[in-house]
């Protein structure tokens, strides 16, 4: 097998990963809210929102530390347990205890920030500057199919549903415990790229820790893992303060306002509209389904697209937004002002039309695509302007989408819908403003390195 065909495959076989492993956790996310609304119990006390806002609030402080963890047991087996933990979290829905809710949520929290790291990781040294934006594209329509199978399971098992039984709830979260650590699994098939100038004798060996021929050379010299451990620290906190990083830090940081508005509270609202009829809690499976659609489709053609570079990221970016305003402001037609906030029983009001079901799952569908735009361009344009030090990179990357997320599923709690949605449109524009500028000057920077080199 080539060299390239061999990268090719490990992006796939990551992608398959991380497909198995958020087809259990994005869909638990996706319905922890209505499950812990319907969960009859004296012992529990837990809110699905707050324990989102605690796995987003550590996730943001363990990027710090995450690349560190990467360096030193590499980014195979970082992705391998921190899947488990994750697992773990999932599971923990099968007899749930308040205690034991909020600390797999700090757990998750950690394992997310080496998880990502270690992800990026792996994308940036299968990829090169001509393949970055395919990869990015094959990767996130891959990963976005988890939307689409669990909501479909979801909608299957839960159809025609008023109440959440304990028994509906611990079938269902046995199923994603199960997938998700097939997924964990997947990772040990992810094989070590050929080096580019000649090929290696050990072609089957897995992964090794951290980028490759810089952890070969710091170890021949005898520096330590502790030392590369720190350096990898230290790159990170200095990446955060670089001129791209902070005109990307407000489109990052968007992307973890509508992380947590498509994956949580999107989903709630729906599931809150009784006008929506006897069936709305069915309906978070079909939306979710939507929305999975949108990332596949959005994710698959922004890939092709990047084959080669032709049209750029800024009219992808440009087309997110575009469909994110529309999604928005029929969203706010649509659906009741307090549905965020509504209790079991769901809402009565309706916004200023008269609520539609199919409206509500075209807004789904346009939430995905939007958000694919943002994410596969981001992930290109990071993967592009660092690719010689990925990791610290990537934990940064994650660092400002997940303390925005956390921010955003803590007041989730207490703002109303068209408070949320004017947050949401605020922030999109700047950062697609600053999105533009970073372009700008990454391509400048590239465009200026190769006149120089000729």
């Amino acid at each position: 097998m080539s060299p390239e065909r061999k990268k090719l495959l490990n992006i796939i076989i990551l992608g398959f990963g991380f497909m198995f492993m958020f087809t259990a956790f994005q869909t638990c996310g996706n319905i922890e809210q209505t499950v812990i609304r319907s969960f009859n119990s004296t012992e529990f006390h837990g809110s699905g929102y707050t324990s989102m806002a605690i796995i987003y609030g550590v996730f943001s402080a363990s990027n710090l530390i995450a690349p560190s963890v990467v360096t030193v047991i590499g980014p195979q087996l970082s992705m391998f347990f921190s899947g488990l933990v994750y697992s773990g979290y999932i599971a923990m829905f099968i007899h749930p205890y308040t205690w034991s809710f909020y600390t797999a949520s700090v757990l998750v929290g950690i394992a997310a920030a080496v998880l990502w790291t270690a992800q990026g990781n792996v994308l940036a040294i299968n990829s090169t500057d001509n393949t970055i934006g395919r990869n990015s594209g094959i990767f996130w329509s891959l990963l976005q199919f988890s939307l689409f199978f669990g909501n479909l399971y979801i909608y299957l098992a839960w159809h025609g549903h008023v109440h959440i039984t304990d028994k509906d709830r611990q079938t269902v979260f046995i199923s994603l415990t199960v997938i998700s650590l097939v997924g964990c699994f997947l990772f040990f098939l992810i094989r070590k790229p050929d080096p580019e100038s000649s090929p290696s004798p050990e072609v089957t060996e897995s992964l090794l820790p951290s980028e490759y021929m810089e952890s070969s050379t710091a170890s021949s010299s005898g520096s330590s893992l502790w030392s590369q451990a720190l350096d990898a620290f230290v790159k990170a906190c200095k990446m955060f303060v670089t001129k791209e990083m902070l005109l990307l830090s407000i489109s990052i940081g968007y992307t973890g306002l509508e992380l947590t508005f498509y994956s949580g509270v999107y989903g709630t609202c729906i599931g809150a509209m009784t006008r929506f009829g006897t069936d709305a809690k069915s309906l978070i499976g079909i939306s979710g389904i939507c929305i999975g659609l949108g990332e596949i489709i959005g994710g698959g053609v922004f890939g092709i697209l990047n084959k080669n570079n032709r049209f750029g990221r800024n009219p992808v970016v440009l087309l997110g937004l575009i469909t994110h305003f529309v999604a928005f402001y029929l969203i706010f037609l649509n659906v009741a002002s307090d549905a965020p906030l509504a209790p079991e029983a769901g809402t009565d009001l309706e916004a200023y039309i008269a609520p539609s079901v199919w409206l509500a799952l075209f807004c789904s569908f346009l939430l995905g695509l939007g958000d694919s735009c943002f994410n596969t361009q981001l992930l290109s344009i990071v993967g592009f302007i660092f690719r010689d030090n990925s990791a610290p990179a990537f934990a940064v990357f994650k660092f400002i989408q997940s303390i925005t997320a956390a921010v955003a599923f803590f007041y989730s709690n207490y703002l109303l819908l068209h408070w949320q949605l004017l947050i949401l449109v605020i922030v999109g524009f700047l950062g697609s403003i600053s999105f533009f500028v970073a372009d700008w000057v990454a391509e400048s920077s590239k465009r200026d390195s190769d006149y120089h080199s000729i």
